[in-house]
C-alpha cells in the first residue's frame, strides 16, 4: 500500500472550524509539519477538504527491518557452541 506524505503549507488562521478539525486529524500542528499516512479513501477525503493548506507526496513504503534475536536466544546458541 502506497504512502502519502503530507505537509502543512499555510497557516489555519482563518480556516473554518471544519477545515481545523481535519488538520487536528491528520496530526498537523503548525506550518510546514509534516506527517506520513497509508493512502486510503478517508485520508484523501481528509486531505481534500484542507487541499488548500497542505501538500502531498506520495513515498515509497518503509520497509520493515528484520526482527532481532533475543538476548535469552544468543545465549543458549552460544552455550551450544561451547558444548
Amino acid at each position: 500500500m502506497a504512502r502519502l506524505k503530507i505537509t502543512q503549507v499555510k497557516s489555519r488562521i482563518g480556516s473554518t472550524e471544519r477545515q481545523c478539525k481535519n488538520l487536528d486529524a491528520l496530526g498537523l500542528k503548525r506550518i510546514n509539519a509534516s506527517v506520513e499516512h497509508d493512502d486510503s479513501v478517508i485520508i484523501k477525503g481528509m486531505i481534500a477538504r484542507v487541499k488548500h493548506l497542505v501538500k502531498v507526496e506520495e513515498v515509497a513504503p518503509a520497509k520493515k527491518a528484520a526482527p532481532k534475536a533475543k538476548k535469552a536466544e544468543v545465549k543458549e546458541e552460544a552455550a551450544q557452541a561451547a558444548e
